[in-house]
């Protein structure tokens, strides 16, 4: 195939206009962003909310996001474009962005367009405990069978190419460094900080589950951007990659835990221990940073299973320059 290049006025509008929509699990705005933007081409969801399409004979890969946003209320918003950043056009009426997990969606409808060969998913309720991909999963269906390896969208920043989620292996370093080399991408590095997104939900079956980062920063906060230069870049390189050049090496029966003595330590919900804990991070931040880093804990990680806003430790995207807004 010879390289094809996604960008023109029409396919990145049509990014923006995704994001305009705030969709809470559950809402009438994530309904009618599914209609709008998916039903067209996958038609209706699964029992589970699950919009599953597959292109090609028998692939081997499934490529997925998620069509839910951590929004607090439903509904419309603007957002501005300031030198091929977008961000929340006014934050007193947005409480994020949404490129988690929009930007996503925007690379599958593009590989679809394309004819790149997989099994696509767009999963319901991932923000919400990924109950959609953990239904689809306990389902068996009969695709998920022949399946090598599952790539989500979800991941920010532009360097990763997930090995681990929540502590746990769910991909090897030979997918990640092939998963880079497919796409002749060199800045992909294999990551071992991952949180949790859907893809781990078949790390019990399939061998090679990874996320890749997609252009955005600050994911579940106001502060969200995303970046579109990257996005266009992704979007070129997902749909002229090599897919022969991916490595499947992990057996998805062998558990490596790299937080074993974190997770086996036990948890408590217990007020006056959760203030003897404060107490003692107040007191010795240092020995407890060091403790976690020595646990694998990333710090990405514990900031997103935190539910914390970190947008405030990335840089700022925003130079001087004609300010666009989308209505």
């Amino acid at each position: 195939m010879g390289k094809q290049t996604r960008r023109d006025g029409h396919i990145m509008y049509s990014l923006i206009e995704m994001l305009r929509y705030k969709r809470p699990e559950g809402s009438q705005t994530q309904k009618e962003f599914c209609q709008r933007f998916l039903e067209p081409t996958f038609g209706l969801p699964d029992i589970h909310g699950n919009y599953i399409l597959s292109v090609g004979d028998n692939p081997n890969l499934c490529f997925t996001a998620h069509h839910d946003t951590v929004h607090r209320l439903e509904g419309m918003q603007n957002v501005l474009v300031v030198n091929d950043i977008v961000s929340v056009a006014d934050a007193t009426t947005s409480s994020c962005l949404g490129a988690d997990c929009t930007t996503g969606i925007w690379l599958i409808m593009n590989m679809i367009e394309a004819e790149v060969k997989g099994v696509y998913v767009i999963h319901a309720a991932e923000e919400v405990g990924c109950k959609g991909s953990r239904a689809l999963v306990a389902d068996d269906p009969e695709w998920l069978r022949h399946i090598d390896a599952v790539i989500s969208f979800d991941r920010f920043g532009d360097k990763s190419v997930i090995t681990h989620q929540m502590g746990l292996r769910t991909a090897s370093e030979e997918f990640a460094m092939s998963f880079a080399d497919a796409l002749y991408m060199s800045q992909l590095v294999a990551d071992d900080g991952g949180s949790y997104t859907d893809s781990n939900e078949y790390a019990s079956v399939v061998s090679e589950c990874t996320n890749i980062s997609v252009g955005y920063y600050g994911q579940h906060g106001v502060n969200e951007t995303q970046d579109l230069v990257y996005a266009e870049f992704l979007c070129d390189s997902l749909v002229n990659a090599d897919w022969d050049m991916l490595l499947f090496r992990r057996d998805p029966a062998v558990i490596e835990d790299t937080w074993g003595d974190w997770r086996n330590s036990g948890s408590s919900s217990d007020e006056d221990n959760i203030e003897a804990i404060k107490t003692m991070i107040q007191d010795h931040p240092h020995k407890v940073a060091e403790l976690l880093d020595g646990w694998g804990v990333k710090y990405y990680a514990l900031m997103e299973e935190a539910g914390i806003d970190d947008s405030k430790y990335y840089g700022d995207y925003f130079n001087d320059g004609d300010v666009y807004k989308y209505f």
